[in-house]
């Protein structure tokens, strides 16, 4: 059964966007980049909320201008490459290829998706995924610490879910990012 991961760029203290929206101070260097890259390029299908996705489809027109870090246009092809499924009840079309609408999220069409697909699918973006947590779906959070605090805002992690994690793995990168990546328990 392929895993359903959430991976996350956050503050240290817990926020993907400041109280303003604002998440440009997670934008990653190369190194963190390139990690991310081979991260997605093993994901299949990437689930996304309305405002993910809308945020996310700015890659699907990207074109790199000549002095742009290789590992941003190979996000690009790799975010193109991928199936997307965007849960939303007021986007009326996707302007992205490889890209369909559900209407509410269906923990059991998840399920078989989990158990039909070849490859790892990724769900994008903190409310979502606290869908996804709550619904006992989530196997492994990744998440991108950034050496910055911002304060309030939208956070990382549910704030109605309790679990038990178990440390998979710690990175660092020069920048001062933490990877750190869980298995999640029941």
């Amino acid at each position: 059964m392929a895993k359903l991961v959430y991976s996350a760029i956050m503050s240290l203290d817990g926020y993907t966007a400041d109280a303003d929206g604002n998440f440009e101070w997670g934008a990653p260097d190369p190194e963190v980049l390139a990690w991310i890259n081979d991260l997605e390029r093993g994901l299949g299908t990437s689930l996304y909320g309305r405002r993910m996705y809308e945020t996310m489809v700015f890659w699907e027109t990207f074109e790199a201008a000549g002095d742009e870090p290789p590992e941003v246009r190979d996000f690009g092809e790799i975010w193109r490459a991928a199936d997307k499924v965007v849960y939303s009840r007021t986007l009326g079309e996707v302007s992205s290829a490889r890209t369909r609408i559900e209407r509410s999220f269906d923990p059991g069409a998840v399920r078989r998706m989990k158990e039909t697909a070849g490859h790892d699918l990724s769900v994008g973006g903190p409310d979502l995924a606290g869908q996804a947590m709550a619904a006992g779906l989530i196997d492994e959070v990744q998440l991108f610490v950034t050496p910055v605090t911002v304060g309030g805002g939208t956070p990382a992690l549910a704030v109605r879910f309790r679990s038990d994690v178990e440390l998979l793995g710690v990175d660092r990168f020069a920048s001062g990012v933490v990877h750190l990546r869980y298995r999640v328990g029941s």
